[in-house]
């Protein structure tokens, strides 16, 4: 099920909002006033037209989203209508290289002397040093 040709144009936060890019239009709204929305590189205000075609940056929040424009609708339509109004060109999120810290079982008491220098050694501390 694809989304039925509308409009030639709509305002850019009424689409972010019914592609449910954000969860209310004030959000939208409030994201393109603070610059946090971007058409084809351009800063872009709440009113500002966005066509089938545009590329747009979009972050709300902590979540920053690239996407292209593939159908223009002004009305919120449900979740798997949504995405196909627009191409994902967002990168993967970059994970973090540095491991997990170490967890202990619960109930295993404290470490050994043997376990607290390999976990000092795993965290670089150096033994010498006083502070440690």
């Amino acid at each position: 099920m694809t989304a039925a040709p509308g409009p030639a144009h709509a305002r850019v936060d009424v689409w972010v909002w019914a592609t449910r890019l954000a969860k209310t239009r004030s959000l939208a709204a409030k994201a393109a006033r603070a610059g946090h929305i971007t058409i084809n590189g351009e800063r872009a205000k709440p009113a500002t037209a966005v066509s089938a075609g545009d590329r747009l940056t979009v972050r709300i929040g902590e979540v920053r989203r690239e996407v292209e424009v593939k159908a223009i609708i002004t009305k919120r339509v449900g979740a798997p209508i949504a995405v196909t109004c627009y191409i994902d060109h967002t990168p993967p999120p970059v994970r973090d290289s540095t491991p997990p810290m170490p967890r202990r079982d619960r109930g295993a008491g404290r470490p050994t002397k043997r376990e607290r220098r390999q976990l000092d050694s795993f965290l670089g501390r150096d033994l010498d040093d006083p502070r440690h």
